[in-house]
């Protein structure tokens, strides 16, 4: 082979050569951008962490006046009762409606991931419009539906709403695991001699678990943070968004800044603990196993 042929092959194509320095050039933009976003995502949530610690003098807290630790003491975080009771309203609001969501959609979940019945499609189809129909339009049928049986409206009709709007989260996310499960497993726990609610609880469980915890974290917090629906349907019961913005014509408090940054430091415990948990998890070689 010639010293031309070997040039040649070490030496990339024109067109290559051409391409890269594009490339690179792509990858910094898509890098770029990617941190933009970010950023973008984030900024909301550090304003608001920020003041949290804001030493305000009234009502007003739009500007920075100081640093401050005091709006986290319980005597001062708990200083505005109509705060802390629409907060609590949606606590218990949101542990109701995810409890409920949660048992009704895993079941639900499993059936469509599992069995083949008449009007499957049209269920199927009912749960994704249910999830892709606008929060105005839910709100204003339920509203309808509401006043058209007499059902006076409070915190019963809130949870009732939240339910039919959460339920379809968690059971798409039940039967998208559902449908990757093997049946080989629970027929070889049958097999073994296993009854239907021993295989059930031992075998597929344990298997839909992750898909039922991420189901219960989506239910939460799509309850806790729902405005649009809740304005139509909570009658005279106020909720932690609705007294947001209705405490926004007359200045909010710097109490409401603290109570949503332990909220999201709750959310950040919760993910950074799975995540920790997934990595800590042992991995099984699948060689090894068959060969166990």
């Amino acid at each position: 082979m010639s010293m031309a042929t070997l040039d040649q092959l070490e030496s990339p194509p024109p067109q290559m050569a051409r391409n890269r320095p594009r490339t690179k050039i792509g990858d910094r933009l898509l890098f770029g951008y990617t941190w933009v976003v970010l950023l973008w995502l984030i900024a909301p949530i550090a304003v608001m962490i920020a003041f949290g610690f804001n030493d305000t003098k009234g009502r007003i807290n739009t500007t920075w006046q100081g640093f401050t630790l005091k709006w986290y003491t319980p005597s001062r975080l708990f200083e505005h009762q109509d705060l802390v009771e629409a907060l609590k309203n949606s606590l218990i609001i949101a542990g109701v409606a995810t409890v409920s969501s949660v048992a009704l959609g895993t079941l639900i979940g499993i059936a469509l991931g599992r069995y083949r019945f008449r009007g499957q499609s049209s269920f199927n189809l009912i749960m994704f419009a249910c999830i892709s129909a606008p929060e105005l339009v839910l709100g204003a049928a339920l509203l309808s539906l509401f006043v058209s049986l007499g059902t006076p409206l409070g915190m019963p009709t809130i949870i009732i709403a939240h339910i039919m709007f959460s339920l379809s989260f968690v059971a798409v996310v039940v039967r998208s695991r559902v449908l990757t499960l093997d049946p080989s497993i629970e027929e070889a726990a049958r097999d073994l001699g296993a009854s239907a609610w021993t295989t059930f609880r031992r075998v597929t469980l344990p298997m839909i678990f992750p898909a039922i915890l991420s189901g219960t974290m989506l239910a939460f917090v799509l309850s806790i943070d729902d405005f649009v629906v809740t304005n139509f349907t909570a009658g005279r019961v106020e909720t932690f968004p609705l007294w947001i913005y209705g405490s926004v014509k007359n200045g909010m408090p710097p109490q409401v800044n603290v109570m949503g940054t332990l909220i999201f430091a709750v959310g950040v415990i919760i993910a950074i603990a799975n995540a920790v948990r997934r990595a800590a998890a042992p991995t099984v070689n699948p060689r090894v196993s068959r060969s166990a």
